[in-house]
């Protein structure tokens, strides 16, 4: 009798307490992609880069046949070309969008390794809707050249601005205005930490990036390797429990997040030089002393790019269900392989 009470005070406290089963999920699994179906689930991007990169985007057969994408009990790879000196198309790289989209949800993204803070490279992870940007685009992991930590974006058609009340205290919202009369540069919220982006991120074995997109906000939060909750890990994720997201957008004078994001497909890409990297090389002292030009540089340097890797060990999508508790199991990993076309 005593240690049957012993044993139900003991949940009780486990359930009252804040750890990671303080409350039940709100949150189920809707699809999970590693290493055992990702390529399955992702098409290929081959044609030309919307943002004018020096890059050759390139079908899954190329990307197969070239050793650019494959799993392997490492996760899942996605490479760039680091031994092609002057491509006539730019440096070969992937680009991938999963089939499925979604409106609305909890992703989380468990990454072990990004391409590098290199000078050319424009790395990201992101959602995007279709005819951008009206259906939304939200960056989650972004950034160029040397930089050392992450920039979280949102794009959006005109007309949505943002607050960043409630990301943490230093990160900073460069621009309210999501919209494309910003330059097309959108609503971005600089971080500081620099172990959530290139080398730095990397250093660590990575981590988790976790993004809440909700009708009342849209908030990224960080993890590294070695502080992940254990609510994620067990497949019951509770952002309840999180703290303060390291970045987080709430719409402002009447703007709904409902009216300007949809229909987002997970894209995860690696570009060179264009619109970004390319227009702030001269502004990066270090990369502007490699040479004069972005392309120049991306051009005559392949082995510069053999850490401009992804290498995912899964992305997670859930959904909102209100009372439900999920209980996620551990997904099987797979011999090294190289996958289908």
């Amino acid at each position: 009798m005593y240690a049957s009470r012993g044993l139900a005070l003991s949940i009780a406290a486990l359930f009252a307490g804040k750890g990671a089963f303080a409350q039940y999920s709100q949150y189920a699994l809707d699809v999970a992609y590693d290493a055992t179906n990702f390529f399955s689930h992702f098409d290929f991007y081959a044609d030309s880069d919307p943002t004018h990169g020096f890059v050759e985007y390139v079908d899954a057969q190329t990307a197969n046949s070239l050793g650019l994408a494959g799993t392997s009990i490492g996760g899942v790879f996605m490479g760039v070309d680091y031994t092609t000196k002057n491509p006539p198309n730019g440096r070969k790289s992937v680009r991938v969008s999963s089939q499925q989209s979604f409106t609305h949800g909890l992703f989380i993204a468990d990454i072990a390794h990004m391409p590098g803070s290199i000078c050319g490279a424009w790395p990201a992870f992101w959602l995007l809707g279709p005819d951008w940007p009206f259906s939304g685009e939200i960056d989650i992991i972004e950034g160029v050249n040397t930089q050392t930590t992450n920039s979280i974006t949102l794009h959006t058609g005109p007309g949505f601005s943002v607050s960043n009340s409630g990301s943490t205290s230093s990160t900073q919202l460069l621009s309210s205005d999501c919209g494309p009369n910003n330059s097309n540069s959108g609503c971005g919220q600089s971080t500081t930490d620099n172990q959530n982006y290139g080398d730095g991120f990397n250093a660590i074995r990575g981590g988790v990036y976790a993004t809440e997109w909700t009708s009342e906000h849209i908030a990224v939060w960080f993890f590294p390797r070695t502080n992940i909750p254990l609510d994620i890990t067990t497949g019951t994720p509770n952002p309840d429990g999180w703290g303060q997201p390291l970045a987080k957008f709430t719409g402002v004078n009447g703007c709904s997040i409902d009216n300007y994001f949809k229909n987002n497909q997970i894209v995860f890409d690696t570009t060179f030089c264009g619109d970004w990297a390319g227009q702030a090389w001269a502004s990066n002292s270090e990369c502007a002393a490699l040479a004069d030009a972005c392309e120049d540089y991306v051009s005559n340097n392949p082995s510069a790019f053999a850490k401009a890797f992804w290498l995912i060990n899964s992305v997670k999508v859930y959904n909102q269900a209100p009372n439900v508790a999920t209980r996620g199991n551990a997904l099987p990993r797979t011999s090294p392989k190289r996958f289908t076309a």
